[in-house]
C-alpha cells in the first residue's frame, strides 16, 4: 500500500510539472504572439487612410474606429494589453493619425500618446493679393472654413485688427495646419509673422531711407515684390524708388497701375490705364499707394530698407523672358533701353511663335 502511495505522489508531482511546463509553454507562445504582433506591420488599410481621435474618446472607442478602417491585425485583447503596456490608454491625444501599412501597433500608439497628429500644408506665394489668397484658402483640404462668407472688414475685425486693411498683412511661407484647424487659425499666423517680419525688416533699416514709418516700408516692399521675381535685383529696384521718393519724382510703376484696376484687369495695360486717376495710380499721383499692393516676402520688406546705392532713376525689363531688368540713370538712357527691350521682345516673340 506504502508503494501504491508513493507510485500516486509520484504521479501527482509528474503530472503537477507537467501542467507547469504546458502552463510556461502556453505563456511563452502567448508572449511571442504578442510580441509578433506588436511589432509587426498592422497591413490591410488603404492608401490615405486615417483614423481620428476624439475628445472624450476611450481606448475601446478608438480601436472600433481602427476596425472600421481596416486594421484587422491582432486581437483586442492584444491592443488593449499594448495600450496599457505603452501607457497609451490614459494618454491619447485629439487629433488625426495616418494610418499606414507598415505601421506597427507600438509605432501607431506611440504616436497617439505623444500626439503627433497628420499635420497639412497651407503655402502664401509672394505677390499674392489679398483675392488670390482668399481663393486660396477656400481650396485648402481639409482646412475648415470659418471666413468664406466673411467681407474683408469682417475678416481683420475676426482676426483682432478692426479697421486695418486687408492687402500685405500676411507673410508668404509655409504653414502647417491639422484638419481640426481653420482657415482664421492660419490667417492668424500668417498675420502675426507679416507684423514681426515687418518689425525686424524696419528695426534693421538704413540711415536716410525716405521712409517714415514700418507701414510705408510694407507698402514699398509689396510695389518691389511686384515688379520683379529676381532676388538679387530688389535692393537695385529699391534704390530706384528710394531716390524718386526723395526728389519727389513720381514711383510710375505699373503694379500699382493693375492694382487700382482691380478684378477687370484684363492683362493689359493701355494707356488711359495710366493717365486715368486712382488713389493707386502712381503715374498720376507722387509718392506711395495707400495701402500695400500685394503679400511682400521677407526679402522684399529687407530691401525696402536697404536700397542699394547708385544713380539709376529708371529701369525696364530686358525683354528676353528672364525677367531681368536694364537700369538708367538719365531718361535718354531709359528711353534707349526701352527700344532695345521692344526689338527683343519681339524677336523672343517671333521665336516662340516658329514651329
Amino acid at each position: 500500500m506504502a508503494s501504491a502511495l508513493k507510485r500516486g505522489c509520484r504521479f501527482i508531482v509528474i503530472a503537477f510539472f507537467l501542467l507547469l511546463a504546458l502552463a510556461a509553454g502556453a505563456a511563452l507562445w502567448l508572449w511571442q504572439d504578442y510580441r509578433n504582433f506588436a511589432d509587426a506591420p498592422i497591413g490591410g488599410v488603404a492608401a490615405g487612410s486615417t483614423v481620428e481621435v476624439d475628445r472624450g474618446d476611450a481606448f475601446p472607442t478608438v480601436l472600433r474606429k481602427l476596425r472600421a478602417q481596416g486594421v484587422a491585425h491582432g486581437n483586442d485583447a492584444q491592443w488593449r494589453v499594448l495600450a496599457r503596456q505603452t501607457d497609451t490608454a490614459s494618454q491619447l491625444k485629439v487629433g488625426e493619425y495616418a494610418l499606414e501599412p507598415s505601421l506597427t501597433p507600438r509605432q501607431l500608439l506611440q504616436r497617439m500618446r505623444e500626439g503627433r497628429t497628420l499635420q497639412y500644408r497651407f503655402t502664401i506665394v509672394e505677390g499674392w493679393n489679398i483675392r488670390q489668397l482668399r481663393a486660396a484658402l477656400r481650396a485648402a483640404m481639409p482646412l475648415r472654413q470659418e471666413t468664406a462668407q466673411m467681407s474683408d472688414a469682417e475678416l481683420m475685425e475676426a482676426l483682432g485688427h478692426v479697421g486695418q486693411h486687408p492687402e500685405g498683412r500676411f507673410l508668404p511661407e509655409t504653414y502647417v495646419y491639422t484638419r481640426r484647424e481653420s482657415d482664421l487659425d492660419v490667417l492668424k499666423r500668417a498675420h502675426a509673422a507679416m507684423e514681426k517680419a515687418v518689425e525686424a525688416a524696419w528695426t534693421a533699416r538704413a540711415p536716410g531711407i525716405p521712409l517714415q514709418s514700418a507701414e510705408e516700408a510694407l507698402i514699398l516692399a509689396s510695389i518691389i515684390e511686384k515688379e520683379t521675381g529676381i532676388a538679387e535685383e530688389r535692393p537695385a529696384i529699391a534704390g530706384v524708388f528710394a531716390r524718386r521718393l526723395k526728389i519727389g519724382m513720381p514711383l510710375q510703376t505699373d503694379p500699382t497701375v493693375i492694382y487700382g484696376i482691380g478684378s477687370s484687369y484684363d492683362g493689359n495695360i493701355r494707356r488711359r490705364d495710366l493717365t486715368t486717376d486712382t488713389p493707386y495710380n502712381t503715374y498720376t499721383r507722387r509718392g506711395l499707394t495707400p495701402t500695400p499692393i500685394a503679400m511682400p516676402g521677407a526679402d522684399a520688406l529687407k530691401a525696402a530698407v536697404n536700397p542699394a546705392d547708385g544713380t539709376a532713376l529708371y529701369f525696364v525689363a530686358v525683354g528676353d523672358g528672364s525677367g531681368r531688368h536694364v537700369f538708367s540713370a538719365t531718361l535718354a538712357q531709359h528711353n534707349a533701353a526701352v527700344a532695345r527691350y521692344l526689338i527683343t521682345r519681339r524677336q523672343t516673340l517671333d521665336k516662340a511663335a516658329q514651329p
